[in-house]
């Protein structure tokens, strides 16, 4: 019996501090430099008084707020699969210049403005979905958007996976050329990695013309190693081998079996676009 209780103390240690260092490293895309401006994804994100949940709201800022990252706080809140520090802000509104805390992951991951519009890149919550890679397993995914703003004027928005927290170690956001697509203004490319072996890196291309947002199929990327990877990407009209008024999908995936051979195995579609929306050829 003494040894049975031994054994259900040492578990329940294990669990909480499992847990406790789950809790302890937020996800790198969270992680912003002091003294540098940042802005503000979530719409009427609740200023606090202290880096916590209970603590008294001084304010809401709205989406597309200018913001100064004064200090990172230690204190780190989860929601769902999104795990970032509380961070000390200063910002204006008219004449008044005031500090608070914010959760960081009520923070843009990154952001662009081009031609008078602001195009913004944040995650917004987690749920229960099917795994891309295995079906059959429910996991908690992460749902990112980008937003495009004008002046104080939401005026689209589009939504896409971005994986689990561990495909949350880094994030990039780009604007590109409009890859010679008819009527496309220019094109958006959202990436989330998780830089390391058997973690998918997620990236996707949005489309802009007339004030609109298309988003274009989602491409995974991962790798083990030299045992395996699987790799997806588009090929533009303005790319080598692109068509006009297409774009390509293309695969490759290899696998080494128990003997060390590489299997591979290659896929490729074609997406015709009209000016307007795209369908599969």
């Amino acid at each position: 019996m003494k040894f049975l209780f031994t054994v259900l103390f040492l578990l329940f240690l294990q669990f909480f501090y499992a847990q406790d260092e789950e809790y302890v490293y937020a996800n790198g895309v969270f992680q912003f430099e002091e003294n540098k401006t940042q802005k503000i994804f979530t719409d009427w994100t609740r200023v606090r008084q202290e880096p916590n949940v209970n603590s008294q709201i001084l304010d809401s800022l709205p989406t597309n707020q200018q913001i100064l990252i004064l200090k990172k706080e230690e204190s780190i809140l989860k929601l769902g699969e999104r795990r970032a520090n509380w961070y000390k802000v200063s910002y204006q509104k008219g004449e008044k210049v005031s500090e608070g805390y914010v959760w960081g992951g009520n923070l843009c991951v990154g952001y662009r403005n081009k031609n008078g519009f602001d195009f913004l890149f944040g995650l917004t919550k987690t749920v229960n979905k099917k795994d891309r890679q295995f079906p059959d397993i429910i996991s908690s995914q992460n749902i990112a958007s980008i937003k495009l703003v004008e002046g104080n004027t939401l005026v689209d928005e589009v939504s896409f996976d971005t994986g689990s927290g561990e495909s949350l170690s880094y994030a990039t956001f780009t604007i590109e050329s409009n890859h010679k697509l008819q009527n496309v203004e220019l094109t958006l490319n959202a990436m989330v990695s998780g830089e390391a072996c058997g973690i998918p890196s997620y990236t996707q291309y949005v489309l802009f013309k007339d004030k609109k947002l298309i988003a274009l199929p989602q491409l995974m990327n991962v790798g083990d190693a030299d045992v395996f990877y699987h790799s997806e990407e588009f090929i533009f009209p303005n790319d080598k081998d692109g068509i006009p008024n297409s774009f390509i999908f293309k695969m490759e995936e290899m696998e080494k079996d128990e003997r060390d051979r590489e299997k591979k195995k290659k896929a490729s579609k074609t997406y015709l676009w009209d000016g307007n929306s795209y369908k599969l050829k």
